[in-house]
């Protein structure tokens, strides 16, 4: 059986950009392009060249080494002639090798955002893509608002999509603009739009508003189309656009896909996409989704001690895909639900060899469920639960040990008559017999204790020197003024870009926040191993 062809176009640089709290500087398009080659999809679009000082630089020059390097822009104004209006020549201008162009496919947005007529606006799209063509440019059209517009008046709607082939447009991208239509919706018209379009020149353009962005494109292509437009992530205005992370694993290994359709994705680059769904978070400075398909951190754990025992006897059991397909990793949590399959599980996974005999299992499994039920949730804190099996096990050296610390803070009028609040710490610590005191200032209690303790470790300073606190989260586990405070901090090795969550638990937000810094400074000088 003959499998058809299926693209990929990312417009994480242009759509996503429009992201709210994103803005993407020049180097970091660069770096974020570089991403999308590795993983090998089809087209970038770049962003909108000649629309703001950064997309004009980024297409000063070919950004792409293997994807189809594309820019993005609007179809000529009507009345003027395409070689007189500047925006379409400075697009067409631009060091890409496909242009990708907005058109309304909608007849209420042609009279309302550019009062023309619905001629006129044909006169455009097609006028823009022959521009296009003759230009040397593989050519795009993007059929904005286009299901709400067929559902408004088809036969406008259809001729918008028939003009932009007619004319010569590689692909014709039908646009769900609004994010407000259903899969099933979707399947429908795109099957009427094959009856003027082939199939193998149409595209498909989602958004998350209904939460359906990644159904709608399945049901797209399931229609007959053959080109996906979606960003890392799923990042986008609104609600977001189509995760390609989330479609490229589906269509790779779900059937009937993995038979009926090519991807320009080979099963090695797949095996990546974890990575690089984590390095494009990284660039957005912020923390990756746990619960992300395929390649969150809980994607595929397993909590209940009746599962564990079942996929590590049998992954099948309880995995649709196999993890290291798409460079993931099983986890079997342990909690107060766990029975020794999870715990001997999690423990293999650390490289710690213990027999299913050996009672000290079951002491650390007893502590486990006891801090459990005192607040602790170690299946968010993969770092404090290693410190406390290798302790059980005895095999985690003390490397000091804390024996006061204390936290003021003082709010009072500084020199200028500013009202300020100051937080200081100070923190006593013991190496080798020996007692050193550091007091350091901070942006409140937490981050000044995590400045003094970590100020002067001895000899293990310079093995703490890429540790940084990257987030820090407080749930109240009860009310009252007894309330239980449990923190869990998220860190990473800078040098490294190793990331790890450890844990605390106390009536106290400050006793909790520290015992869950100790944690991450122990942890990182367990993993360095310093002598």
């Amino acid at each position: 059986m003959t499998k058809e062809r299926l693209y990929l176009f990312d417009t994480t640089l242009r759509d996503g950009a429009q992201t709210s709290g994103i803005d993407f500087s020049v180097t970091e398009k660069v770096v974020i392009a570089e991403l999308l080659d590795r993983l090998g999809v089809d087209y970038v679009e770049g962003g909108y060249p000649g629309a703001n000082p950064t997309d004009t630089e980024f297409f000063s020059e070919k950004r792409t080494q293997k994807a189809t390097f594309t820019a993005f822009g609007m179809t000529k104004r009507a009345g003027r002639s395409a070689s007189n209006d500047p925006g379409l020549q400075q697009v067409l201008a631009a060091s890409s090798d496909a242009c990708c162009f907005v058109a309304k496919a909608w007849d209420y947005h042609v009279d309302v955002a550019l009062g023309c007529t619905n001629e006129e606006n044909l006169e455009s799209i097609e006028d823009t893509v022959k521009s296009a063509v003759a230009a040397g440019k593989e050519a795009m059209i993007d059929c904005e608002h286009f299901f709400d517009g067929f559902k408004a008046n088809p036969d406008y709607a259809l001729a918008c999509a028939r003009t932009a082939y007619q004319a010569g447009a590689r692909w014709v991208v039908l646009c769900d603009t609004n994010g407000g239509t259903l899969p099933d919706e979707v399947k429908a018209i795109v099957a009427k739009v094959r009856e003027v379009v082939p199939g193998d020149h149409l595209g498909i353009h989602t958004h998350d508003d209904t939460g359906h962005a990644v159904a709608n494109a399945l049901a797209a292509v399931d229609a007959g189309v053959r080109q996906i437009q979606g960003t890392l992530n799923g990042i986008g205005e609104r609600c977001g656009n189509a995760n390609l992370i989330t479609l490229i694993p589906t269509l790779m290994l779900k059937q009937p896909y993995a038979d009926q359709l090519e991807l320009s994705i080979a099963p090695a680059q797949l095996a990546e996409i974890t990575q690089i769904s984590n390095a494009f978070d990284e660039i957005l400075n912020r923390s990756p989704n746990r619960h992300a398909p395929y390649v969150g951190a809980s994607a595929f754990a397993t909590k209940a001690g009746i599962h564990a025992s079942a996929i590590l006897k049998e992954p099948q059991t309880y995995e649709h895909v196999p993890p290291e397909s798409v460079g993931n990793r099983r986890r079997v949590l342990v909690s107060d639900q766990a029975g020794k399959s999870n715990l001997l599980g999690e423990l293999a996974r650390l490289g710690i060899t213990v027999e299913k005999s050996d009672p000290r299992l079951d002491r650390l499994l007893a502590e486990v469920k006891q801090k459990e039920a005192d607040g602790y949730a170690y299946e968010a804190a993969d770092a404090s639960f290693e410190l406390l099996a290798r302790r059980t096990l005895g095999e985690v050296p003390r490397f000091f040990d804390v024996s006061s610390f204390r936290v003021m803070v003082e709010r009072r009028f500084n020199a200028v008559g500013d009202l300020i609040t100051i937080s200081e710490a100070v923190v006593k610590v013991e190496i080798d017999g020996e007692t050193r005191m550091s007091v350091a200032e901070g942006n409140g209690p937490v981050n000044a204790l995590d400045m003094a303790l970590r100020k002067d470790l001895g000899k293990y300073q310079t093995a703490i020197d890429g540790l940084e606190l990257i987030d820090y989260k407080v749930r109240i586990l009860n009310g009252g003024t007894g309330a239980v405070t449990r923190v869990l901090i998220e860190s990473q090795d800078t040098r490294t870009h190793r990331r790890w969550f450890t844990i605390g638990v106390s009536s106290n937000i400050v006793d909790a926040s520290f015992q869950a810094l100790v944690d991450s400074i122990n942890y990182t000088l367990l993993k360095a191993n310093p002598a």
